[in-house]
C-alpha cells in the first residue's frame, strides 16, 4: 500500500504516488531556479506545467488512475532537465525532424491572413508562408481547385492554440528549451507591440 497525494497541475487535477510526488516536486523546484532570471519565468512554467498535465493524462486509463515514479521520470526524460540545455545550443532542420516530438500540422493563428491554413501547412513543410499562399493561389486560378482544398483544410486542421502545439507544428520536440524559447519570442513580440 503507497500513500497517495492530490496535486493541481497545468488546471487539471492527478493523484500522484508520494515518492513520485517528491521527484516531481524537485524537478519543478529546479526548473523554477534555472529560470529566475527570464523576465518570463512565469509564463514558461505554466506552459511546461501545461505540457506535463498532457502528457500525465495520457498515461491514466480507467484501469490506471494513479501517477506513479514511472510515470513522472519518462516525463522527466521527454522534458528534458534544465542543466541540459545551453544557450549556446543550435539544431540543424535535419536534427529537428529526426527529434523525439511529434510533427503535426495545424492552422497558424500567428502568422494568418484569413484562417492560418497557409502559413500552418508552411511551417509544417518548413516552407515560408507566401510560397504555400502563391500555390494555393495558382491553384484557384487553375480551376478554382484551390478553393476546395483551402475550405477543407480549414475544417479539417485544428488551430494551434498552446505553445506545445505551436512547438509540434514546427516539427520541433516539446521540451523546456523550446518551450523556453517560444515564450521569450512571444513575450518579446508583445513588448514590441507595445512600444509601437
Amino acid at each position: 500500500m503507497k500513500i497517495t497525494v492530490s496535486i493541481n497541475l497545468g488546471g487539471y487535477s492527478f493523484n500522484i504516488d508520494e515518492d513520485a510526488y517528491s521527484e516531481l516536486k524537485l524537478y519543478l523546484k529546479n526548473l523554477e531556479l534555472h529560470l529566475a532570471a527570464e523576465e518570463s519565468s512565469s509564463e514558461i512554467l505554466s506552459d511546461i506545467e501545461a505540457r506535463m498535465a498532457e502528457l500525465f493524462r495520457s498515461r491514466l486509463t480507467a484501469y490506471k488512475q494513479v501517477i506513479s515514479m514511472t510515470d513522472v521520470r519518462e516525463v522527466i526524460v521527454i522534458m528534458g532537465r534544465p542543466e541540459d540545455f545551453s544557450d549556446g545550443e543550435s539544431t540543424t532542420r535535419k536534427e529537428r525532424f529526426a527529434g523525439p516530438g511529434p510533427h503535426r500540422m495545424y492552422r497558424d493563428p500567428d502568422h494568418r491572413i484569413i484562417g492560418g491554413v497557409c502559413s500552418g501547412v508552411g511551417a509544417y513543410w518548413d516552407l515560408e508562408p507566401w510560397i504555400v499562399r502563391a500555390i494555393m493561389l495558382a491553384l484557384v486560378f487553375a480551376g478554382g481547385i484551390g478553393i476546395v482544398i483551402y475550405l477543407i483544410l480549414y475544417i479539417v486542421l485544428p488551430e494551434a492554440k498552446t505553445t506545445a502545439q505551436k512547438i509540434e507544428m514546427k516539427g520541433e520536440p516539446v521540451n523546456i528549451n523550446n518551450i523556453k524559447e517560444s515564450v521569450k519570442k512571444e513575450f518579446d513580440t508583445v513588448r514590441k507591440n507595445m512600444k509601437l
